[in-house]
């Protein structure tokens, strides 16, 4: 019994609220519009277009050219950065002697074994013949890492922009006579 007396009393303060609110709201907007008030709010919200005939229409047209999509959100997720970090970073080193060579360059014309020294024989396009040993440096990125008799073994070393090392091993075969 008690708790419906309590809703009802809010239902009363409620109704009251909102009757006075209501009425006050009506008074304001009754006090706010004149006709004066009226036309010079309709005046400047809409201007009259000429039509192809050169009389005033009231008719709205929006030019999009030049203007900036008004749909389009204010702020858009872009990457923070676009560089690959799979990308090999080139080195800035002078390049001398074999390094100005790749190994796809070079033709494998001979082994030879000599007091435990190996020694490899190469040409290149133009037939001029250089000699490589183990551990020298062979085009941009490769270091030859063993002559045996029948090749001539190259690893080559790349590093990406992540710092991620790459190895790729590359064999320069002897070719027997008559083979291609």
């Amino acid at each position: 019994m008690k708790m419906q007396n309590n809703i009802r009393h809010l239902i009363l303060i409620l109704s009251f609220f909102l009757i006075a609110s209501w009425s006050l709201s009506k008074q304001i907007l009754a006090d706010s519009t004149d006709s004066s008030d009226v036309n010079n709010v309709t005046d400047q919200s809409f201007r009259q277009l000429p039509d192809s005939n050169g009389a005033n229409s009231t008719d709205f047209s929006y030019q999009l050219e030049g203007r900036a999509d008004p749909f389009a959100p204010f702020i858009s997720e872009q990457p923070v950065s676009t560089i690959n970090m799979d990308e090999i970073i080139e080195n800035e080193e002078t390049l001398t002697g074999m390094q100005l060579f790749e190994p796809g360059q070079l033709k494998l014309v001979a082994i030879v074994f000599e007091n435990n020294a190996e020694i490899a024989m190469v040409e290149d396009a133009a037939g001029q013949g250089y000699a490589l040993r183990p551990g020298m440096k062979i085009g941009k990125k490769g270091i030859i890492t063993a002559i045996t008799p029948n090749m001539v073994m190259i690893e080559e070393t790349s590093i990406t922009r992540a710092g991620k090392t790459i190895t790729t091993n590359i064999e320069m075969l002897l070719k027997k006579k008559g083979e291609e």
